[in-house]
């Protein structure tokens, strides 16, 4: 049996469904004690029922992070508008969810990671946001997804003395509860093998990087080698 996590605490920040909830069971069946923050209950965690796009709701998810030994925050809501129809609301929001309120939990979760002298963070990145890129249809989500790459680097060169490691996973076109049978036909066919990537495989993708410490400033694209060249 895999205990790689036994006795350490995960917070998993939209752990309750798709992508999250597999990574919510995988440090489950490692050996965490999962809290899982999102909208549904999670089998296994502790979860943390809430609104994530309730602003309000922000002191009580980073209370929930307080002595977390491992932060994954893979919510990070989608907005697909060219830039001349986005609207300082939208560039607000979507830089929020995706790189600010991040951004704030690492920097309220490293004290206690430095005490102990241990640590893992784990965030996820958007689609080809690995390397900074020009996007026509989602430039203020992307912008936002590469911002949170950069972040990843920032953690790696500050605190890799202090035995914690912080890496991302960039996914491509996954197979989640949320698309529509339509959609998921359309994703499907951009991927070169024609197969949307499974929640599993994202998971395995994220244990596999934070069980290890000398994966540390990694940024893994799990998408199958997508490029808009296979359109």
């Amino acid at each position: 049996m895999d205990m790689t996590f036994g006795g350490k605490k995960a917070v998993v920040i939209g752990g309750s469904g798709g992508i999250g909830g597999a990574v919510s069971a995988a440090l489950i069946a490692s050996g965490a004690s999962v809290v899982s923050v999102g909208r549904h209950e999670t089998p296994g965690a502790k979860s943390l029922v809430l609104d994530l796009d309730y602003s309000a709701n922000s002191a009580i998810v980073m209370d929930s992070i307080r002595d977390a030994d491992v932060l994954c925050v893979v919510r990070g809501p989608f907005l697909q508008k060219p830039l001349d129809e986005t609207g300082p609301d939208e560039w607000a929001s979507v830089v929020y969810a995706n790189l600010t309120f991040p951004g704030m939990l690492v920097s309220a979760v490293l004290p206690q990671m430095k005490a102990k002298k241990w640590g893992r963070i784990l965030l996820f990145g958007g689609t080809r946001t690995d390397s900074v890129r020009g996007f026509k249809t989602n430039a203020a989500y992307a912008a936002a997804k590469t911002g949170l790459c950069s972040l990843v680097k920032s953690v790696t060169i500050g605190y890799a003395r202090d035995g914690i490691t912080c890496n991302a996973v960039c996914p491509g076109f996954v197979d989640t509860e949320y698309l529509s049978s339509d959609l998921k036909e359309a994703l499907a066919g951009k991927n070169p093998d024609g197969k949307l990537i499974l929640t599993q495989e994202i998971a395995d993708s994220a244990l596999f990087l934070m069980k290890n410490s000398v994966y540390n400033g990694v940024v893994l694209s799990v998408d199958k080698g997508w490029s808009p060249a296979f359109i």
